[in-house]
């Protein structure tokens, strides 16, 4: 284990013997850091904030923060982190509430690029890459292969739907469906992310059916209950339709349609 003379890991910490930790970087009491994270220079990372393996904490990010929100009272909340994230720098990342299920999570393999928020309850599945200065509110539902362009934002208690993406400068105030692409100043339906199913291993067939679930739910001109019985007619049994349907029927904030 590499510290340097100027950092400050407090009494309390558990940080693995392989991690680094720069100069003036501030490890908090509550903290437990798994095997190969690195902490730049002036890297902040406290709270209740457990980190699994190999993640990297650029200068001036911090990682475990009380929530900003008014209503929090020094709960004992957490934060849970994977492995193998980056977080470049002024990233931010809110410890949970007790209104909001107690926990933040992060999966793996996501990079949060610089000045980008997390805020508290939030739950961010594998693989996101949350580009510069993008705003998440609490409570926000991320699956997995997420990306989200530069200065975006989200409103609280959204759901973003897996391999969805958000353009740039994009205010996002209703769910947003599995595989969509969303643009402009709030959100509208920009198409399908084909080019992300594709990277992804979805094959020709699976990503037919996500393209002909698409024009019944979003440009058949019917209602969303009858496009849900009509995908679950026409459509159901496969993991890809299966699982944007039960994300059309979760919603509570509503779908961008």
């Amino acid at each position: 284990m590499a510290i340097h003379q100027t950092a400050v890991v407090e009494p309390g910490a558990e940080v693995d013997p392989s991690c680094d930790v720069g100069p003036y970087a501030v490890v908090g009491p509550h903290v437990k850091l798994g095997p190969g994270n690195t902490l730049a220079p002036h890297a902040v990372v406290i709270g209740r904030t457990t980190v699994g393996a190999n993640n990297r904490f650029f200068s001036h990010c911090v990682v475990g923060g009380i929530p900003q929100d008014l209503k929090y009272r020094g709960e004992p909340t957490t934060l849970e982190i994977g492995d193998g994230n980056t977080f470049r720098e002024f990233v931010s990342v809110s410890i949970g509430t007790a209104g909001g299920g107690g926990v933040t999570r992060i999966g793996s393999g996501s990079l949060l690029m610089a000045n980008s928020h997390i805020g508290h309850d939030c739950q961010v599945g594998d693989g996101a890459i949350i580009a510069n200065s993008v705003a998440i509110a609490g409570h926000v539902l991320i699956e997995d292969h997420v990306h989200f362009g530069g200065l975006s934002a989200c409103h609280q208690f959204c759901r973003i739907g897996r391999l969805a993406f958000v353009g740039g400068m994009t205010g996002v105030g209703m769910d947003i469906a599995p595989y969509c692409t969303v643009a402009g100043s709030r959100a509208e339906l920009a198409g399908l992310n084909t080019i992300g199913m594709q990277r992804a291993g979805m094959t020709e067939e699976q990503i037919a059916r996500v393209k002909q679930a698409y024009k019944i739910a979003f440009r058949s001109n019917l209602g969303l209950a009858e496009a849900i019985a009509q995908l679950e007619a026409e459509l159901a049994g496969h993991p890809e339709t299966d699982h944007f349907i039960a994300f059309l029927k979760g919603s509570q904030r509503g779908i961008t349609r």
